[in-house]
């Protein structure tokens, strides 16, 4: 009874490693047929399809937008080329707009000056005449002021007043040789 009892190691230690065992060799190459047989089958009919179908969708998407992505760029080239003609269109146009206000303001001013010469050249000529008016009256007056200072002059110095007609005839021989 000793010898029936044993451990599983010694049980293990005759029995040998199972798929070194030759009795089991045949069975042990019918079940690596069987599921080499079934994973073949199964990875070429159900995992391989799926995965080729997963990466024939991803190339289709990656072409799309790649494509998408072409005629995007295609769009905004022409977005920017339709841009930098509206942008030379409209400096072209606000450099007109500024040289026809330029040539307005220009015109303007000219016109304004012209009419402040004109403005200035009647004040003058006022002005002018005025003072000519002026002097005019002043020169009749000279005699007048002369006369009345050398008869203030003459009545001072001799301590009589000359008589008007003296007065007037030496002021207007003064005047006269000037």
């Amino acid at each position: 009874m000793a010898e029936a009892i044993k451990t599983g190691a010694e049980v293990a230690h005759e029995v040998g490693f199972p798929p070194f065992n030759a009795e089991t060799f045949a069975s042990q190459l019918f079940w690596l047929a069987v599921t080499f047989a079934f994973l073949y089958w199964f990875v070429s009919k159900i995992a391989l399809p799926r995965i080729a179908a997963v990466i024939a969708d991803r190339k289709q998407r990656i072409d799309t937008d790649l494509d998408d992505a072409a005629r995007l760029k295609a769009q905004a080239d022409e977005a920017f080329k339709a841009y930098e003609a509206e942008l030379a269109t409209a400096k072209a146009n606000a450099r007109s707009i500024a040289e026809d206000t330029r040539a307005r303001l220009s015109a303007e001013s000219d016109a304004r000056r012209k009419s402040l010469e004109q403005d200035l050249s009647a004040r003058i000529a006022a002005a002018e005449k005025t003072i000519a008016d002026t002097k005019t009256q002043a020169l009749t007056h000279v005699g007048e002021i002369a006369g009345d200072a050398a008869s203030a002059i003459v009545e001072r110095i001799l301590g009589s007043a000359p008589t008007a007609i003296a007065v007037d005839a030496a002021v207007k021989s003064a005047l006269d040789g000037r």
